[in-house]
């Protein structure tokens, strides 16, 4: 994707160089980014999400289309200006259509200041971004999203671990000419490491689909830090990690240094083709494309649940760094997740309303009292929770296409109950990491089957919650969280699997519009608030 961005940091100095791989930042109390975009795309428009920073006073900058801003069409230029207040391992990516999965995405590293200490030592820090990748170009899997017949985007043809991946060039239907398994470019990534130095790996997914399993052969990793936040450290063979988590973890290069070891990520939760992403873990002063002795690692069964429940369930606070949640909550929600039938075509929904985005972002609606661009009634807040069963198919698919939005007391605390069912097809329910724009979160618990809204919350953990921005729903399971309606703005909340957002997997919460500043003009031009920008 060809975009030109320039990057301005004030308070401190930001000393590393910017591409849309890895942006890192050095932050020293408050930063304040200014960061230009000029769209150099020809017949695309744009919008960059922050992924992570929450925006505290400049809800306009989020960068998602529809709901803070207007795109940024071809040959404009945007400046996103918001103050990143603290450390941690952060996303960006496009947030306009299925762009992300084209590859406008990348990762953001924020440091601490000199002379504070994090809760653990490491000799180097890394950055690995995972990634899955089509062979059809977003506009044809789009297109065959919204079409009758419905075509799927089926599974992706490879994992890219840093944007390297592998592919067979030698399947029959592949275009020879397209297609070159020798060029040095298609080497796999390699991360070198010296002996007996322990690495921090800040690992981050960006897939457009898939959930993951990564692992280094024959090295265990301490996770100790979760979107942004610091984790009690426990002990994985191999991190199962959805699309919009980031996660840190310390390896220790304590294997025999005469030889290279596989990194690799299989695809989990979904019965699938793609091979397994592979990378090298090389030891210096071995040749970094030198490939090691052994077969990679098979990874674990894709239907295995109990295991990915079990990470789920053992991500806490670190000790020293908890943030209590509140012990009440004023507003529970609780949002059904299924798949649906809108006129004949295939759409997601929640609480059996499936999402559509508005001509006029809302924020600006909101803002300048344009009600009418969208419909006033508010989603429902539960479904039938008695008579659903969540382990058939449902026997009316049927549902509804809205783009209303959950209008939220300012300052009160919310309750988000994530449920998982099973899909249009027999025995089947698929995981769904949601993020939530604008929060951090606290994770309050999980659960398989359908929650009880009078028993499970006596089981929610008080004690040491983890804070996050992204979460797994299992499948056939239930995922509780709680936040704090305290940021003024319009915050979308959604599947961050690319696919299920596009075909109305979300929903927008508000909360103390009027609290709002006045908005740049430069988030302005689409449906009704072209009426604001001077000829």
């Amino acid at each position: 994707m060809n975009t030109n961005h320039q990057i301005v940091s004030r308070n401190f100095l930001l000393v590393s160089m910017v591409k849309l791989q890895d942006l890192l930042l050095l932050l020293n109390k408050v930063t304040l980014l200014l960061l230009k975009y000029k769209n150099s795309l020809l017949t695309e428009n744009l919008a960059i999400h922050w992924h992570g920073i929450r925006q505290i006073g400049t809800p306009w900058a989020d960068g998602t289309e529809g709901v803070t801003q207007c795109p940024i069409v071809p040959g404009d230029t945007f400046v996103y200006k918001f103050v990143v207040d603290r450390a941690g391992t952060y996303l960006y990516h496009a947030h306009y259509g299925m762009q992300r999965q084209a590859g406008l995405q990348g990762m953001i590293r924020v440091s601490l200041p000199d002379g504070v200490l994090e809760p653990f030592s490491y000799d180097h820090d890394k950055s690995i971004l995972l990634t899955d990748w089509y062979h059809k170009s977003t506009y044809e899997q789009a297109t065959g999203l919204a079409s009758l017949p419905f075509s799927w985007v089926g599974e992706p043809q490879s994992i890219l671990i840093h944007g390297r991946g592998r592919f067979n060039c030698s399947i029959p239907s592949i275009d020879p000419t397209l297609c070159n398994a020798t060029n040095p470019q298609c080497t796999p990534y390699s991360m070198t490491v010296v002996s007996g130095k322990t690495y921090r790996l800040r690992i981050g997914s960006l897939t457009a689909l898939s959930a993951l399993s990564f692992e280094i052969e024959g090295h265990n990793m301490t996770v100790v830090e979760a979107d942004g936040h610091y984790v009690e450290p426990f002990v994985v063979k191999n991190l199962f990690i959805y699309s919009g988590e980031t996660y840190s973890v310390l390896i220790k290069a304590d294997q025999d240094p005469t030889r290279n070891y596989w990194a690799s990520t299989k695809v989990v939760s979904r019965n699938n083709t793609t091979p397994n992403g592979l990378g090298i873990f090389n030891y210096y002063p071995n040749h970094p494309r030198r490939y090691p002795p052994t077969v990679p690692p098979p990874g674990p069964r894709w239907d295995d649940v109990t295991p990915r429940m079990a990470q789920s369930v053992a991500i806490k606070s670190h000790k020293d760094f908890i943030h209590a949640p509140p012990l009440t909550s004023d507003r529970v929600i609780v949002m059904l997740n299924t798949q649906n039938r809108v006129n004949g075509y295939v759409r997601w929904s929640v609480n059996n309303v499936s999402f559509n985005m508005p001509h006029t972002p809302y924020l600006i609606a909101l803002k300048h009292n344009l009600l009418h661009t969208f419909e006033q009634t508010s989603p429902p807040d539960n479904y039938d929770h008695k008579n659903y069963d969540i382990f058939n198919i449902a026997p009316n698919v049927n549902a509804t296409t809205s783009n209303s939005i959950y209008r939220l007391k300012f300052n009160t605390t919310v309750d988000i109950i994530l449920q998982n069912a099973n899909t249009m097809n027999l025995n089947n329910s698929e995981t769904h990491p949601w993020h939530l724009h604008g929060h951090d979160f606290w994770v309050m618990g999980y659960g398989n089957g359908k929650f009880n809204q009078s028993i499970d919350p006596k089981n929610y953990n008080f004690v040491n919650p983890i804070m996050k921005n992204t979460i797994p729903v299992h499948p056939y399971g239930w995922t509780a969280l709680r936040f704090r309606a305290d940021n003024p703005g319009v915050w979308a909340f959604h599947c961050h699997i690319e696919s299920h957002f596009f075909m109305g997997m979300g929903v927008v919460f508000e909360e103390g519009i009027e609290k709002v500043g006045k908005l740049p003009t430069s988030i302005m031009g689409c449906g009704e608030s072209k009426r604001f920008l001077r000829p």
